[in-house]
Protein backbone atom coordinates (compact mmCIF):
# COMPACT_ATOMS: atom_id res chain seq x y z
CA UNK A 1 0.00 0.00 0.00
CA UNK A 2 1.40 3.27 -0.88
CA UNK A 3 2.13 5.67 1.85
CA UNK A 4 0.05 8.40 1.46
CA UNK A 5 -3.60 7.83 2.38
CA UNK A 6 -5.53 10.16 0.51
CA UNK A 7 -8.98 10.45 1.18
CA UNK A 8 -10.33 11.45 4.59
CA UNK A 9 -9.15 9.41 7.39
CA UNK A 10 -12.92 9.09 9.28
CA UNK A 11 -14.32 8.23 5.72
CA UNK A 12 -15.60 4.75 6.36
CA UNK A 13 -14.90 1.86 3.78
CA UNK A 14 -17.16 0.46 1.63
CA UNK A 15 -16.14 -3.13 2.31
CA UNK A 16 -14.05 -4.57 5.18
CA UNK A 17 -12.78 -8.08 6.14
CA UNK A 18 -12.42 -9.06 9.51
CA UNK A 19 -11.52 -12.44 11.11
CA UNK A 20 -13.23 -14.12 8.07
CA UNK A 21 -16.66 -11.94 8.50
CA UNK A 22 -17.91 -9.66 5.93
CA UNK A 23 -18.62 -6.16 7.08
CA UNK A 24 -20.48 -3.88 4.44
CA UNK A 25 -21.36 0.07 4.73
CA UNK A 26 -25.13 0.83 3.95
CA UNK A 27 -24.06 3.81 1.71
CA UNK A 28 -28.45 4.00 1.17
CA UNK A 29 -28.35 5.34 4.73
CA UNK A 30 -25.74 7.89 4.30
CA UNK A 31 -24.80 10.81 4.51
CA UNK A 32 -26.99 10.84 7.57
CA UNK A 33 -26.33 7.48 8.94
CA UNK A 34 -23.11 5.38 9.03
CA UNK A 35 -24.47 1.93 9.52
CA UNK A 36 -21.81 -0.82 8.66
CA UNK A 37 -23.79 -4.69 8.60
CA UNK A 38 -22.48 -8.00 9.01
CA UNK A 39 -22.91 -10.22 7.27
CA UNK A 40 -23.24 -13.86 6.98
CA UNK A 41 -24.65 -15.96 3.91
CA UNK A 42 -24.83 -15.38 0.69
CA UNK A 43 -28.76 -14.25 0.68
CA UNK A 44 -28.12 -11.55 2.94
CA UNK A 45 -25.04 -10.30 0.21
CA UNK A 46 -26.82 -10.67 -3.10
CA UNK A 47 -29.51 -8.08 -1.68
CA UNK A 48 -27.14 -6.01 -0.10
CA UNK A 49 -25.66 -5.75 -3.43
CA UNK A 50 -29.90 -5.45 -5.38
CA UNK A 51 -30.48 -3.08 -2.87
CA UNK A 52 -26.95 -0.93 -3.73
CA UNK A 53 -26.33 -0.87 0.12
CA UNK A 54 -22.91 -1.60 -1.83
CA UNK A 55 -22.85 -0.04 -5.33
CA UNK A 56 -20.08 0.98 -7.94
CA UNK A 57 -18.40 -1.65 -10.28
CA UNK A 58 -15.37 -2.64 -7.91
CA UNK A 59 -16.49 -2.30 -4.89
CA UNK A 60 -19.81 -4.80 -5.83
CA UNK A 61 -16.94 -6.83 -7.19
CA UNK A 62 -15.25 -7.22 -3.90
CA UNK A 63 -17.99 -7.59 -1.50
CA UNK A 64 -18.95 -10.90 -3.63
CA UNK A 65 -15.64 -12.59 -3.47
CA UNK A 66 -16.26 -12.36 0.41
CA UNK A 67 -19.28 -13.33 0.07
CA UNK A 68 -19.05 -16.60 -1.15
CA UNK A 69 -16.45 -17.05 1.33
CA UNK A 70 -18.88 -16.60 4.19
CA UNK A 71 -21.20 -18.71 2.20
CA UNK A 72 -19.02 -21.54 1.77
CA UNK A 73 -17.68 -21.52 5.33
CA UNK A 74 -20.77 -23.80 6.12
CA UNK A 75 -19.85 -26.55 3.53
CA UNK A 76 -16.27 -27.06 4.66
CA UNK A 77 -17.63 -31.08 5.33
CA UNK A 78 -18.20 -31.58 2.11
CA UNK A 79 -16.03 -33.67 -0.46
CA UNK A 80 -14.33 -31.48 -2.64
CA UNK A 81 -16.43 -32.23 -5.91
CA UNK A 82 -19.58 -31.25 -3.78
CA UNK A 83 -17.02 -28.31 -2.63
CA UNK A 84 -16.46 -27.14 -6.24
CA UNK A 85 -20.27 -27.42 -7.38
CA UNK A 86 -21.53 -25.56 -4.32
CA UNK A 87 -19.17 -22.78 -5.01
CA UNK A 88 -20.33 -22.97 -8.60
CA UNK A 89 -24.02 -22.39 -7.94
CA UNK A 90 -23.56 -19.82 -5.31
CA UNK A 91 -21.44 -17.70 -7.37
CA UNK A 92 -23.90 -17.81 -10.15
CA UNK A 93 -26.52 -16.61 -7.39
CA UNK A 94 -24.45 -13.51 -6.42
CA UNK A 95 -23.80 -12.91 -10.70
CA UNK A 96 -27.40 -12.56 -10.93
CA UNK A 97 -27.90 -9.59 -8.33
CA UNK A 98 -26.99 -7.05 -10.83
CA UNK A 99 -26.45 -7.43 -14.71
CA UNK A 100 -24.61 -4.13 -15.99
CA UNK A 101 -21.77 -3.99 -13.76
CA UNK A 102 -18.75 -6.63 -15.21
CA UNK A 103 -16.61 -6.43 -12.37
CA UNK A 104 -19.40 -8.96 -10.50
CA UNK A 105 -19.10 -11.59 -13.58
CA UNK A 106 -15.68 -11.04 -13.58
CA UNK A 107 -14.78 -12.11 -9.71
CA UNK A 108 -17.11 -14.88 -9.70
CA UNK A 109 -15.10 -16.29 -12.39
CA UNK A 110 -12.23 -15.46 -10.92
CA UNK A 111 -13.35 -17.08 -7.43
CA UNK A 112 -14.16 -20.29 -9.33
CA UNK A 113 -11.58 -20.58 -11.56
CA UNK A 114 -8.94 -20.32 -8.57
CA UNK A 115 -10.47 -23.17 -6.91
CA UNK A 116 -11.07 -25.08 -10.28
CA UNK A 117 -6.91 -25.06 -10.68
CA UNK A 118 -6.06 -26.53 -7.41
CA UNK A 119 -4.78 -30.10 -7.06
CA UNK A 120 -7.45 -30.73 -4.51
CA UNK A 121 -6.82 -31.77 -1.43
CA UNK A 122 -10.05 -30.77 1.12
CA UNK A 123 -13.41 -28.85 0.99
CA UNK A 124 -11.20 -26.69 3.73
CA UNK A 125 -7.98 -26.53 1.50
CA UNK A 126 -10.60 -25.03 -1.24
CA UNK A 127 -12.17 -22.81 0.79
CA UNK A 128 -8.76 -20.96 1.97
CA UNK A 129 -8.21 -20.40 -1.55
CA UNK A 130 -11.17 -18.96 -1.86
CA UNK A 131 -10.22 -16.24 1.19
CA UNK A 132 -6.97 -16.35 -0.78
CA UNK A 133 -8.45 -15.20 -4.43
CA UNK A 134 -11.09 -12.77 -2.33
CA UNK A 135 -8.68 -11.09 -0.49
CA UNK A 136 -6.28 -10.71 -3.87
CA UNK A 137 -9.11 -9.28 -5.40
CA UNK A 138 -9.76 -6.74 -2.75
CA UNK A 139 -5.74 -5.74 -2.65
CA UNK A 140 -5.79 -5.49 -6.39
CA UNK A 141 -8.47 -2.91 -6.17
CA UNK A 142 -6.64 -0.90 -3.89
CA UNK A 143 -3.68 -0.15 -5.82
CA UNK A 144 -5.95 0.02 -8.92
CA UNK A 145 -7.20 3.22 -7.16
CA UNK A 146 -3.76 4.46 -6.62
CA UNK A 147 -2.72 3.57 -10.45
CA UNK A 148 -6.36 5.46 -11.38
CA UNK A 149 -4.80 8.36 -9.41
CA UNK A 150 -1.45 8.79 -10.87
CA UNK A 151 -2.43 8.49 -14.95
CA UNK A 152 -5.35 10.98 -14.32
CA UNK A 153 -4.43 13.49 -11.89
CA UNK A 154 -2.22 15.22 -14.93
CA UNK A 155 -5.44 16.20 -16.75
CA UNK A 156 -6.50 18.23 -13.50
CA UNK A 157 -4.73 21.62 -13.80
CA UNK A 158 -4.56 24.73 -11.20
CA UNK A 159 -8.01 26.50 -11.34
CA UNK A 160 -9.86 24.01 -13.25
CA UNK A 161 -13.61 23.10 -12.97
CA UNK A 162 -14.24 19.52 -12.55
CA UNK A 163 -17.53 17.59 -13.30
CA UNK A 164 -18.57 14.16 -12.50
CA UNK A 165 -21.75 12.29 -12.76
CA UNK A 166 -22.75 9.85 -9.99
CA UNK A 167 -20.52 8.34 -7.26
CA UNK A 168 -17.19 6.85 -8.53
CA UNK A 169 -15.29 7.16 -5.67
CA UNK A 170 -14.03 5.70 -2.89
CA UNK A 171 -17.58 4.58 -1.66
CA UNK A 172 -17.43 2.70 -5.40
CA UNK A 173 -14.09 1.04 -4.47
CA UNK A 174 -11.66 -0.05 -1.87
CA UNK A 175 -10.15 3.35 -1.17
CA UNK A 176 -9.93 6.10 -3.81
CA UNK A 177 -12.28 5.63 -6.19
CA UNK A 178 -12.20 5.62 -10.35
CA UNK A 179 -13.20 9.45 -11.24
CA UNK A 180 -12.35 10.47 -7.92
CA UNK A 181 -8.73 8.87 -7.49
CA UNK A 182 -6.97 11.50 -9.86
CA UNK A 183 -9.13 14.53 -7.74
CA UNK A 184 -7.86 13.11 -4.59
CA UNK A 185 -4.34 13.28 -5.82
CA UNK A 186 -4.17 16.23 -7.58
CA UNK A 187 -6.20 17.60 -4.32
CA UNK A 188 -2.73 16.53 -2.15
CA UNK A 189 -0.17 17.74 -4.78
CA UNK A 190 -1.62 21.34 -4.10
CA UNK A 191 -3.29 21.48 -7.59
CA UNK A 192 -6.61 24.06 -7.01
CA UNK A 193 -9.72 23.49 -8.46
CA UNK A 194 -13.25 22.67 -8.38
CA UNK A 195 -15.80 19.75 -8.93
CA UNK A 196 -18.95 20.08 -9.82
CA UNK A 197 -21.26 17.19 -8.41
CA UNK A 198 -24.35 16.11 -10.55
CA UNK A 199 -27.22 15.04 -8.09
CA UNK A 200 -27.81 12.16 -9.61
CA UNK A 201 -31.59 11.31 -10.15
CA UNK A 202 -33.37 8.89 -9.03
CA UNK A 203 -30.91 7.72 -6.07
CA UNK A 204 -29.03 11.15 -5.81
CA UNK A 205 -25.31 8.90 -5.71
CA UNK A 206 -23.71 12.63 -6.79
CA UNK A 207 -25.94 14.32 -3.58
CA UNK A 208 -25.49 11.67 -0.96
CA UNK A 209 -22.14 10.19 -1.65
CA UNK A 210 -19.80 12.07 -4.16
CA UNK A 211 -19.91 15.62 -2.41
CA UNK A 212 -20.24 13.82 0.64
CA UNK A 213 -16.47 12.57 0.92
CA UNK A 214 -14.97 15.02 -1.61
CA UNK A 215 -16.01 17.57 0.97
CA UNK A 216 -14.79 15.38 3.73
CA UNK A 217 -11.46 15.13 2.42
CA UNK A 218 -10.96 18.74 1.76
CA UNK A 219 -11.77 19.31 -1.97
CA UNK A 220 -13.62 22.40 -3.24
CA UNK A 221 -16.78 20.80 -4.66
CA UNK A 222 -20.38 21.73 -5.65
CA UNK A 223 -23.43 20.47 -6.05
CA UNK A 224 -25.72 20.74 -9.21
CA UNK A 225 -28.93 18.95 -9.99
CA UNK A 226 -28.16 17.12 -13.36
CA UNK A 227 -30.34 19.78 -15.15
CA UNK A 228 -28.13 22.19 -14.61
CA UNK A 229 -25.12 20.58 -16.40
CA UNK A 230 -25.43 22.33 -19.70
CA UNK A 231 -26.00 25.85 -18.08
CA UNK A 232 -22.93 25.52 -16.35
CA UNK A 233 -20.98 24.02 -19.19
CA UNK A 234 -22.41 27.00 -21.42
CA UNK A 235 -20.89 29.75 -18.76
CA UNK A 236 -17.41 28.37 -18.65
CA UNK A 237 -16.95 27.16 -15.21
CA UNK A 238 -16.52 23.27 -16.69
CA UNK A 239 -12.97 22.71 -18.02
CA UNK A 240 -13.27 18.43 -17.54
CA UNK A 241 -15.70 15.50 -17.08
CA UNK A 242 -14.60 12.34 -15.82
CA UNK A 243 -16.86 9.52 -14.63
CA UNK A 244 -16.71 6.19 -13.84
CA UNK A 245 -18.25 3.17 -15.70
CA UNK A 246 -19.85 -0.06 -15.09
CA UNK A 247 -18.82 -1.86 -18.12
CA UNK A 248 -16.87 -0.44 -21.56
CA UNK A 249 -17.39 -2.70 -24.57
CA UNK A 250 -14.91 -4.09 -26.66
CA UNK A 251 -15.10 -0.96 -29.26
CA UNK A 252 -15.17 1.69 -26.40
CA UNK A 253 -19.02 2.12 -25.49
CA UNK A 254 -19.23 2.75 -21.79
CA UNK A 255 -22.32 2.05 -19.61
CA UNK A 256 -22.58 4.19 -16.31
CA UNK A 257 -25.74 5.64 -14.48
CA UNK A 258 -28.58 6.45 -16.03
CA UNK A 259 -27.78 10.34 -17.28
CA UNK A 260 -24.28 9.59 -18.01
CA UNK A 261 -25.15 9.75 -21.87
CA UNK A 262 -26.68 13.49 -21.48
CA UNK A 263 -23.63 14.67 -19.85
CA UNK A 264 -21.26 13.14 -22.93
CA UNK A 265 -23.02 15.03 -25.18
CA UNK A 266 -23.07 18.01 -23.73
CA UNK A 267 -19.32 17.88 -23.00
CA UNK A 268 -19.14 17.58 -26.83
CA UNK A 269 -21.13 20.43 -27.87
CA UNK A 270 -19.13 22.50 -25.45
CA UNK A 271 -15.42 20.88 -26.60
CA UNK A 272 -15.19 19.84 -22.89
CA UNK A 273 -12.84 16.52 -22.64
CA UNK A 274 -14.78 13.37 -21.35
CA UNK A 275 -12.94 11.05 -19.74
CA UNK A 276 -13.72 7.88 -18.18
CA UNK A 277 -11.79 6.41 -15.57
CA UNK A 278 -12.28 2.63 -14.31
CA UNK A 279 -9.77 -0.50 -13.57
CA UNK A 280 -8.95 -3.12 -16.77
CA UNK A 281 -11.46 -5.85 -15.03
CA UNK A 282 -14.33 -3.08 -15.89
CA UNK A 283 -13.35 -3.42 -19.76
CA UNK A 284 -15.61 -6.26 -21.32
CA UNK A 285 -13.39 -7.20 -24.69
CA UNK A 286 -16.59 -10.51 -24.63
CA UNK A 287 -18.68 -7.77 -25.07
CA UNK A 288 -18.53 -6.16 -28.86
CA UNK A 289 -20.38 -2.75 -28.37
CA UNK A 290 -22.55 -0.37 -25.78
CA UNK A 291 -25.98 -2.57 -27.47
CA UNK A 292 -24.63 -5.50 -26.39
CA UNK A 293 -24.21 -4.26 -22.87
CA UNK A 294 -27.73 -5.43 -20.50
CA UNK A 295 -29.31 -2.42 -19.07
CA UNK A 296 -30.67 -3.04 -15.89
CA UNK A 297 -34.52 -1.74 -15.07
CA UNK A 298 -34.99 -0.75 -11.39
CA UNK A 299 -38.47 -0.61 -9.74
CA UNK A 300 -40.46 2.62 -10.59
CA UNK A 301 -40.94 3.13 -6.96
CA UNK A 302 -37.07 4.98 -7.00
CA UNK A 303 -38.93 7.55 -9.62
CA UNK A 304 -42.43 7.75 -8.01
CA UNK A 305 -40.61 8.96 -4.23
CA UNK A 306 -37.68 10.74 -3.51
CA UNK A 307 -35.66 8.68 -0.41
CA UNK A 308 -38.98 6.99 0.28
CA UNK A 309 -41.37 9.88 0.23
CA UNK A 310 -44.00 9.90 -2.45
CA UNK A 311 -43.81 12.90 -5.00
CA UNK A 312 -45.88 11.65 -7.98
CA UNK A 313 -49.75 10.64 -8.35
CA UNK A 314 -50.85 6.99 -7.67
CA UNK A 315 -50.66 4.35 -10.30
CA UNK A 316 -48.22 6.65 -12.53
CA UNK A 317 -46.53 4.54 -15.02
CA UNK A 318 -42.73 4.55 -15.22
CA UNK A 319 -39.44 3.52 -17.22
CA UNK A 320 -36.39 3.43 -14.76
CA UNK A 321 -32.66 2.13 -16.62
CA UNK A 322 -30.14 2.28 -13.99
CA UNK A 323 -27.53 2.63 -17.14
CA UNK A 324 -27.27 4.11 -20.40
CA UNK A 325 -24.59 3.91 -22.92
CA UNK A 326 -22.56 6.70 -23.67
CA UNK A 327 -21.03 5.92 -27.68
CA UNK A 328 -17.33 5.78 -28.16
CA UNK A 329 -17.37 8.68 -30.12
CA UNK A 330 -18.10 10.73 -27.50
CA UNK A 331 -14.71 9.60 -24.97
CA UNK A 332 -12.24 11.85 -24.81
CA UNK A 333 -9.73 8.59 -23.29
CA UNK A 334 -10.67 5.60 -21.21
CA UNK A 335 -8.31 6.24 -17.92
CA UNK A 336 -7.00 2.84 -16.32
CA UNK A 337 -4.40 2.20 -13.97
CA UNK A 338 -1.72 1.45 -16.74
CA UNK A 339 -2.73 4.31 -18.99
CA UNK A 340 -4.79 6.69 -20.71
CA UNK A 341 -6.49 4.33 -23.90
CA UNK A 342 -7.56 7.15 -26.83
CA UNK A 343 -9.40 6.31 -30.69
CA UNK A 344 -9.59 4.00 -32.50
CA UNK A 345 -10.76 2.23 -29.30
CA UNK A 346 -11.12 -1.00 -31.16
CA UNK A 347 -7.45 -0.83 -31.60
CA UNK A 348 -6.61 0.81 -28.33
CA UNK A 349 -8.12 -1.74 -26.08
CA UNK A 350 -7.00 -4.94 -27.98
CA UNK A 351 -3.60 -3.29 -28.00
CA UNK A 352 -3.76 -2.89 -24.51
CA UNK A 353 -4.61 -6.45 -23.47
CA UNK A 354 -1.86 -7.63 -25.76
CA UNK A 355 0.85 -5.35 -23.59
CA UNK A 356 -0.59 -6.59 -20.16
CA UNK A 357 0.06 -10.35 -21.31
Amino acid sequence: MPPVNLIASDLPLSVEWKEEGLFILDQTRLPHDVIIEKHDNAEQVWHTIQQLKVRGAPAIGVAAAYGLCVELKKYKDLSPDEFIQKTINVARYLDSSRPTAVNLNWAMKRMVGAIMEMKVVSASELYKKLIVEAEAIHEEDRQISYGLAKMGSDLIKENMGVMTHCNAGSLATSILGTATAPMYLAHHDGIKFKVYANETRPLFQGTRLTSWELDKAGIDVTLITDSMAAHMMASGEIDLVIVGTDRVAANGDVANKIGTLGVAILAKYFDIPFYVACPSSTIDMNTPSGKDIPIEERSGDEITTILGNPVAAKNTKTRSPAFDVTPNELVTGIITENTIITRPYDKGLKDYFKEKK
